[in-house]
Order: C-alpha cells, then structure tokens, then sequence
C-alpha cells in the first residue's frame, strides 16, 4: 500500500509539471494555434472514452499491475515525444498516447488500492490516495511554474522530460510489487472476473452510483476550469491573481481537511455524507451567486468566491473515502477493475460535457447558470438518499461490519498487508 501511495504522489508530481501549462505550450511556444491548443486538451478526453471501455476487462483478464505498468510507458513515451513534437499531427498524436497512458492508470490504481485494503481500511486508503495527488499536483504545477519559461521550448521539454521520468521512476517502483487478493465484504454480490458490461448494468446500485457520479463530476470538478472560472471573471470581476488564490484554497483545504474529515465520514453510512456534500455545494453555489450577483464591494466578492473554492474543497475530502471504496464494494469478486473502469469512464464523460455546457453559461447567462448548478447541487442530495435505499448497511456503512469481514475465496483481510 505504500508504494501504490508512492506511485499516486509521483505521477500527480509528474502531471502538475505539464498540466497548467499545456494550452500555452501549444498555442504560443510552438506557435500551433489556439485551435491545435483546443483540439489537444480535446484528445486527451477523447483518448481516455476510448480506451476506458477496454481497460475494464484488461485489469480483469491480466490484473492491474500489468495493465499499470504499460499504461506508464506508454504516459512515458506520450509525455516525452510531446515535449519534443514541433508539428501539429506529432502533438496531437503525442497528447493521445499521455491522455490514454494517464486515462488507465486511474482504475489500475484504485484497483490496487482495492487488493491491498480491507473494508474497514479502504476508506482511510483512499482519503490517503486524494491527498497524496492533490498534494503532488500542486507541488508539480508549484515546482514547473518556476522551471517554465514561455520564451524556451527547451524549459518546456525539460518539464515534459521530468513528467516522463516520474511515469518511469513509477515503473521502477511497482515492477517489484507483489499484490494479494482482493478482500470482499459478505454483503457485496458476487460474480467472476468474466463478467461482462450486462452484468454491470444489471446491478442497479452501481448504476445509481454512475448516474449519481456522474452528477458529482458534472457539476463541481466540470466548473472549476471552465464555467465557475469564466462566472467569477465576467460576473464578479474576480481578477486572475485572485482566481490563482481560489483555486489554491481548494486545494489548501484538501490538504488540510482530508484527515480530520475523515473521522467524521468513517461511522457514518456513505449515502448520508454523499447527500451532506451536496448541501455543502448547494451552499458553495450560494456564495458564488452572492460573489457575482451581490452587488457588494470587490474584496467582498473576492472573499466569497474563494470561500466557494474552498467548500468545493471541503466537498471532494468528504467524497474521496467515501464514493471510490463504494464502487469497489459494490463490485463482484474478480470484478473491481470492470467497475473501476466503467466509474472512470462516467467521469470522463462529465468532464468532457461539463465545460461546454458551463463554459459558455458561466461567460453569459449568469443568473441561470448559478441556478443551474444550484439545482444540480441540491440533485445530487436527492440521487444520495435514494441510493442509500439500494445499498445493504455494511456497504452503505462498512464500520457496521466488524468481525462480519470475512474470509472468501482463501482470503483472510487480517493477513493482508497495508
């Protein structure tokens, strides 16, 4: 469990480096446009709703680490040949290797997180997971803001070298991993590794749990960069310093809250924390409203447009040990890859979707795009509670468990190692 968590730091650290800065890498420093811009962060979606579906079953045919291991080479040589592309087909086809590589290494990695944790240790393994990326991604993006230097294709192969180096240093890393069975709860229904979508589909929580997830992407992680970024400048008049600390402050918050939120979520059913964090948002959509249609002052609107990052902040520490664990208990033995894969996949969709439809709202239609996501907010609550309905108690609220985690299939969880 260490060094998956080594590896989640490490390949956030590689990708904060490039991250930020890939938009201005392409349009002005190799002078391609801001429609070859556009269409590489387009690539990267696009890349990872095509190779999601197949990861699924890679992970379950041939076990995670395999699947991991050529998902990092494959960052790698995406990573460093973008770094050196100067021509538009090279970048493109450059981004769709580092797009892809990155799209599988998420449920690859949850899925070993999943092998290496018990019920009862599952949460605390992922609220560990989100802090460790979170804290690399800013590290990175901190780290390659100084190295960067928009004059110097040369700075920009060096960043693109160091986030090829960390998929690398990963692989060096989890080449000698050894990975024991995954534990299951007794209440989670059971299948084999050969299931397919149908199945899947047939399993009426997870389904909840996408559409549910797929609320949850759309509606926060599809805003920040796009909708609520273009409200807070055109609305509020937030200037992009200002924007810079508010995006700092979700991540501050992270950093700070994941643990202390996590006593808070561990003996409590997930379904409750799940419809709390849509109340949070709601809130956080409050202020928004408040920093761009209140009519105060400046640094008041300011103040609360960060205060909105922040509770967005607050939101994803309660999320992280609470909706990841939940997909893996809701998967049949065998199958925790398929369902990591297929959550992966709604989440893609919602940041595919979530900035085209914000974006444009966000710039223009500000009353209706702050009543827009409040609603979307207060759904997510609702989707919450009904779920909950769908769940047995020990998913819903694994604490209940105790001595009821049991042994399956020769596995018994107190000799798993974390």
């Amino acid at each position: 469990m260490r060094r998956i968590h080594v590896g989640n730091a490490l390949s956030a650290f590689g990708l904060g480096f490039t991250v930020p800065y890939l938009y201005v890498y392409v349009a002005q420093v190799r002078g391609l446009g801001a429609m070859t811009a556009g269409l590489v962060l387009a690539v990267f979606a696009v890349a990872a709703l095509i190779v999601l579906p197949f990861a699924g079953r890679a992970i379950v045919g041939r076990g995670p680490l395999p699947v991991l291991l050529t998902a990092l080479v494959t960052a790698a040589v995406g990573s460093l040949s973008l770094g050196l592309a100067s021509q538009a087909s090279t970048v493109l086809l450059s981004a769709a290797a580092l797009g892809a590589g990155q799209a599988v290494m998420q449920p690859a990695l949850a899925t070993m997180i999943v092998d290496c944790s018990t019920s009862e240790t599952r949460s605390r393994a992922f609220a560990t997971q989100f802090f460790l990326q979170n804290l690399g991604l800013g590290v990175g993006g901190l780290i390659g803001g100084h190295l960067v230097d928009t004059s110097s294709a040369a700075s920009f192969t060096v960043l693109f070298a160091i986030e090829a180096a960390m998929f690398l240093l990963l692989v060096v890393v989890m080449a000698t991993l050894r990975l024991p069975h995954a534990p299951r709860i007794e209440a989670a229904p059971t299948g084999t590794a050969k299931g397919s979508w149908k199945q899947l589909l047939g399993n009426r929580a997870m389904v909840q749990l996408c559409v549910l997830g797929f609320v949850l992407f759309f509606a926060c992680y599809g805003q920040f960069e796009s909708g609520l970024s273009a409200y807070g400048v055109e609305a509020a008049g937030i200037s992009t310093s200002a924007l810079g600390t508010a995006l700092a402050a979700n991540t501050a918050m992270i950093v700070v809250a994941q643990f202390a939120v996590l006593r808070f979520v561990e003996r409590r059913r997930r379904s409750r924390v799940i419809a709390l964090v849509g109340l949070i948002w709601a809130v956080a959509w409050l202020t928004a409203g408040y920093a761009g249609l209140g009519h105060g002052s400046r640094e008041m609107a300011t103040a609360a447009f960060v205060s909105t990052y922040a509770l967005f902040g607050l939101g994803e520490a309660m999320l992280s040990p609470t909706v990841a664990p939940l997909v893996a208990d809701l998967a049949p033995e065998g199958m925790a890859g398929q369902y990591n894969s297929a959550f992966a996949l709604v989440k893609q969709l919602a940041l595919a979707v979530g900035p085209a439809v914000g974006g444009p709202m966000g710039a223009s239609l500000h009353t209706p795009y702050i009543v827009t996501f409040l609603l979307f907010s207060l759904g997510i609550t609702y989707l919450a509670v009904r779920l909950g309905r769908q769940l047995t108690p020990v998913q819903n609220q694994p604490s209940l468990s105790g001595s009821r985690v049991v042994a399956q299939g020769g596995r018994r969880p107190e000799s798993i190692s974390a």
